[in-house]
């Protein structure tokens, strides 16, 4: 697919995901929504692709929903964009691949929403963070109100999304939104080594890994123990447990090849 608001390249193993339209901040239009669903659903099954960097082009990772589009929609035209964001994120979140978020620098509502749907969140110092919506009379529409009291806790989620603050990147920090802190330099350079690191593991291992945490959000605390020791199992029946274990007691480096 070519698309000019969200390029897509993949070196090593790792693909990066740009939203590219910094005339706006990256602000995301149901183009942008729709090109972003398409690269998703287009690497899913792509072998070539163990680990996905998203990131916004310019000053800004995303400054948040295109308000230019959503000022005259009606009651119904709202729910339906915030179906199309909100869709698209719970993609992410459940995408059997990691994606990590490499937040240059605006992460406002719909930004925010998806550093949120992603497994984890480097920022620049430069990255500002928030849930601004009620200052323009509506809510977080792409799952902010669900997704972010399950990061950072109730209080502190109610306190953004009420007062509508932006906090920076240590703020972020302090309150468990992002994992770390980088140069706006080393940005990218920090994302993709936390990426090589994954991508040296068994693929189905960290898939597996990745479904076990997110499914044990909705599971009572038996139930969710349940279902890592049923995917623990599974891992028995790949070569990659075969080999990885072998490679253990050989003492040295396993080749994984996804299988």
């Amino acid at each position: 697919m070519e698309s000019k608001m969200v390029l897509c390249n993949t070196e090593d193993g790792i693909c990066t995901v740009t939203i590219n339209n910094p005339g706006s901040l990256n602000a995301l239009n149901s183009s942008i929504i729709h090109d972003l669903g398409v690269v998703f659903d287009n690497i899913k099954d792509d072998d070539s692709v163990t680990v996905v960097i998203i990131t916004g082009e310019g000053r800004s990772f995303v400054a948040g929903a295109d308000i230019e589009e959503m000022a005259n929609m009606s009651s119904i035209e709202g729910r339906e964009f915030g179906r199309k964001g909100s869709t698209l994120f719970s993609k992410i979140e459940t995408f059997p691949k990691p994606v990590i978020a490499a937040v240059n620098g605006f992460a406002l509502g719909g930004g925010c929403e998806l550093a949120l749907a992603c497994d984890i969140r480097i920022a620049s110092e430069r990255a500002k963070f928030g849930q601004p919506e009620v200052s323009l009379g509506i809510t977080p529409g792409f799952s902010g109100c669900v997704r972010l009291p399950r990061v950072v806790g109730i209080g502190i989620a109610k306190e953004m999304i009420f007062t509508g603050k932006v906090i920076d990147a240590a703020e972020a920090l302090r309150v468990g939104l992002i994992n770390c802190i980088t140069t706006p330099e080393k940005l990218m350079e920090s994302a993709r080594e936390i990426a090589v690191k994954i991508a040296m593991n068994a693929p189905q291992a960290v898939k597996f890994s990745k479904e076990a945490i997110n499914k044990s959000n909705e599971m009572d605390i038996s139930s969710a123990t349940e279902f890592e020791n049923n995917l623990f199992g599974l891992c028995f029946s790949t070569e990659d447990q075969k080999e990885g274990m072998r490679a253990f007691l050989e003492k040295r480096k396993a080749l994984f090849t996804n299988k």
